[in-house]
């Protein structure tokens, strides 16, 4: 069934490349049954039975003994889901009247190649594996901004992909450290050998080669550069998936590689990890607080809730790494959902620029206004809402870090997390009392269309039934947390 999840896209990806015509319709057409697929897998997974579930083990490259690995447990699939499901969505956006892109056939053989490599590095159970799609979604991504985005794509896409090729060497290094030293690369291995074979000065190197590489597509605070203006300048559907997925392959990664398999060599990053994880949570308040453009505030919001996945995973505790996946679920939902907002606005008033859509919206585009206004709260951690579980637990893991770590410090980080978290509800409420409240400055805004619906809606749907029902997520990911991080 994995081979199938990925098989689809790909060849939804080859057969667009050929046509002139319906090259949408087939697009959402792949993606529908894409996401059908990784529903069934879904289900079909126990998430009482601990291990990988779904495995397809065939051999890849014999010679060198590379195998094409695949499976999935309780942390991959909310992640799987989460993909299949945006991209679906994009592909219904894109579907809309007047919202086919230019040269469509290219556009959307690429938002399939992409799908293709953010779905594999979910399911790779091979380190060269993951790594082969960690880097499959890179040239597609950069093509889609350099291709469709803004006025300042150029640079923003050299940008992109020169921090991120840079973050995978490092990657790469990191991986080929800990195969020199176990000879295999097999993860589950890996992760249940709990760091055999290696030293501890090799864990630590191995751990800040691998967190280094991975923590540029995070972004982790101060590697978070590239982040703003990829996302201003990339078409809406690129700044969807570049919050919505990319980002979580940096912080999986961590999840499913450097802790298990490098226990000693977390113990003794971790602290760091955590502390730029929580300067990364208030620079980005303080840095949206200034913001005059929505889609650079949403770029700079997103670096400031990933800092919050990152203290989760900094703990080194069962809760905080299930404060991380759940954190890593809610931030997609609502920030692709902020994003395809934002891409409505910028339809109608022809800017992402507060001060050029001036104020009330509510008046003018009632229904949009209102999306708005759901998404910016559920962002902000509202009780009730997605947002706030991921980092109330990321908090509470702060206050009870793995022993070994020292408390006292964590209790530090968790005060200014929640410092954070208050300034965030600050920029986002500015924000709102800025672009939605006030004197409308113009008549006669079309407001949310049948199309639009079809795509924002099913976010809006989860961001209230994962913030009321946190065990949608938090279900499968605890009994997986508990045996692949060896309970932490």
């Amino acid at each position: 069934m994995n081979v199938l999840l990925l098989a689809v896209p790909l060849a939804g990806c080859l057969a667009v490349l050929g046509m002139r015509r319906s090259a949408v319709l087939v697009g959402m057409l792949v993606t529908g049954i894409t996401f059908a697929i990784s529903v069934a897998i879904a289900f079909a997974v126990d998430y009482a039975r601990p291990g990988m579930q779904l495995v397809t083990d065939l051999p890849w490259i014999p010679p060198l003994g590379l195998r094409f690995h695949l499976g999935v447990d309780g942390v991959s699939v909310p992640l799987v889901v989460l993909t299949a499901l945006l991209c679906f969505l994009c592909m219904v956006y894109v579907a809309r009247k007047d919202g086919e892109p230019e040269r469509a056939h290219s556009f959307v053989s690429l938002l399939l190649l992409t799908e293709v490599g953010m779905l594999g590095t979910f399911v790779a159970l091979d380190l060269l594996l993951f790594f082969v799609f960690f880097e499959v979604v890179l040239i597609p991504m950069y093509a889609l901004i350099a291709g469709w985005g803004g006025a300042g794509r150029g640079p923003a896409a050299r940008q992109f992909i020169l921090y991120t090729l840079l973050g995978s060497g490092v990657l790469l290094v990191g991986l080929l450290v800990i195969y020199g030293h176990t000879s295999t690369l097999n993860m589950v291995e890996l992760a249940a050998g709990d760091g055999a074979g290696m030293g501890r000065a090799v864990q630590v190197i191995a751990f800040v080669l691998v967190a280094g590489g991975l923590a540029v597509k995070v972004p982790m605070w101060p590697l978070h550069t590239w982040l703003p203006d990829a996302h201003s300048e990339a078409p809406t559907v690129g700044s969807v998936l570049l919050a919505g997925v990319l980002l979580k392959m940096g912080t999986y990664g961590l999840i499913r590689i450097a802790v298990p398999v490098l226990p000693e060599g977390a113990l003794a990053v971790a602290p760091f990890l955590g502390a730029f994880g929580v300067i990364g949570i208030v620079y980005a308040a303080l840095a949206c607080l200034a913001q005059r453009n929505l889609k650079r505030l949403i770029a700079f919001s997103s670096v400031g809730h990933m800092g919050f996945v990152l203290l989760g995973i900094s703990t080194l505790t069962p809760a905080g790494m299930n404060a991380a996946l759940f954190a890593n679920i809610a931030h997609g939902l609502i920030t692709g959902l902020l994003f395809f907002l934002v891409g409505g606005m910028a339809e109608r008033f022809g800017s992402t620029d507060i001060d050029k859509i001036g104020g009330g919206t509510l008046a003018v585009a009632p229904r949009l206004s209102v999306l708005l206004i759901i998404a910016a709260v559920a962002s902000f951690g509202l009780p009730g809402l997605a947002g706030f579980w991921g980092e109330m637990l990321a908090m509470l893991a702060a206050f009870d870090p793995a022993p070994g770590l020292n408390r006292s410090l964590y209790l530090v980080f968790m005060v200014v997390a929640g410092i954070g978290a208050v300034l965030t509800a600050a920029y986002f409420l500015v924000m709102l009392r800025k672009v939605a409240q006030g004197t409308p400055s113009r008549q006669g805004i079309l407001d949310v269309g049948r199309a639009e619906w079809a795509a924002w809606m099913p976010l809006v749907v989860l961001v209230f039934v994962v913030g009321l029902w946190p065990g949608l997520v938090l279900g499968p990911t605890a009994e997986a947390v508990g045996f692949y991080l060896g309970g932490l």
